[in-house]
């Protein structure tokens, strides 16, 4: 830890004020993780309870809405979601005491090389959270909008194409993208609105740590009201790890199936619901180039690059698919220098 970081100095300085100053052993404090965000979190132990520790959330007020992270919470608490308590926070200063849900993420356990079986068990447990999640309360939130999907979809042009492929398209080339993009967007906002995570993959999704089998739910914050096929194409497709196409469907199914019986709004059929959540996949998944490339470009978070490729093929997987992304398509060819025989120039 940077003891000369002055946000750091305001967090020690926080933690040892009276009111919380018996809580936590500050001599215990190390980092526990940052993210894509400018938060960053501390793991400490407790002084009472030496053996639990608890997670500070650093997160400063003019860069991240904490009173959004609040809000969260109680909703997904509320809707029996497991996320971390909130036991203090400071909303002008930007720092949270949440509980701790463990060190191990999904994201974590499938990298050390979690065996199939536990892997498969997993999964079945967290569609049925996601399922849960999807009838949260959404009084209030703010919508995801077509005018918001297609500004996201700058970022492919902005930070992906111009700043990391180096490649300047024409306005007839631009024309073309747009209206694919127009259409896809079109597609996306005909599906009905639930609780929407937007980052509902394995990174955030902490491990069981108790005998109820209950992963935690972390990252929380941007939730939205958006269509309902956008959580469930971030975890089939998760821009972290690599899953091939059958057992994709395979937990689609078995997401639809049991989005079904709760009666949540999918498609009556299976293959309808197919397409849909694909569909939303090529929207999340050029946006995330974009993102991914920002964070290298601008942040110097350069490890998301390592995972460019893997939502390149993501996108490969679905575009190759509707003959009406054919300029899509080939726009990736020349990109991975591979060869195109769709005749379209780009």
């Amino acid at each position: 830890m940077n003891i000369a970081n002055p946000r750091f100095n305001q967090l020690l300085h926080w933690l040892q004020q009276p009111e919380r100053r018996l809580s936590v052993a500050i001599d215990s404090l190390k980092p526990a993780s940052s993210d894509a965000s400018f938060r960053h979190y501390f793991r400490a132990n407790r002084l009472e309870q030496p053996e639990q520790s608890v997670i500070i959330m650093d997160a400063p007020p003019e860069k991240e809405n904490n009173t959004a992270f609040i809000d969260h919470q109680k909703r997904l608490a509320q809707a029996g979601l497991k996320v971390p308590e909130i036991y203090d926070a400071d909303l002008d200063l930007g720092f949270l005491m949440l509980s701790d849900l463990g060190q191990h993420n999904l994201y974590g356990a499938l990298t050390n090389g979690l065996d199939p079986m536990a892997t498969h068990s997993m999964y079945r447990i967290v569609l049925n959270e996601l399922v849960q999640m999807q009838k949260t309360n959404t009084t209030g939130l703010p919508k995801y909008t077509a005018e918001r999907m297609l500004e996201e979809l700058t970022l492919f042009y902005d930070y992906y194409l111009k700043q990391h492929c180096k490649i300047i398209l024409n306005q007839e080339q631009r024309n073309i993208l747009d209206h694919i993009f127009q259409e896809l967007v079109k597609d996306n906002c005909q599906y009905p609105y639930v609780y929407v995570h937007r980052d509902f993959h394995s990174p955030n999704i902490m491990m069981p740590t108790d005998k109820t089998l209950k992963p935690g739910l972390i990252d929380f914050q941007d939730a939205i009201l958006g269509p309902i096929t956008y959580d469930i194409a971030s975890l089939v497709m998760d821009a972290r790890y690599s899953w091939n196409e059958e057992q994709q469907i395979d937990w689609a199914v078995r997401y639809w199936e049991k989005a079904r019986q709760a009666g949540l709004p999918v498609c009556e059929h299976f293959v309808d619901f197919h397409r849909a959540y694909e569909w939303m996949s090529i929207q999340r998944n050029l946006r995330i180039l974009g993102v991914f490339c920002r964070l290298s470009i601008r942040d110097n978070k350069h490890h998301y690059m390592e995972h460019i490729p893997r939502v390149q093929k993501y996108l490969r997987q679905v575009i190759q698919r509707y003959e009406f992304f054919n300029p899509l398509r080939a726009l990736l060819d020349k990109i991975e220098n591979k060869q195109t025989v769709l005749g379209i120039t780009f």
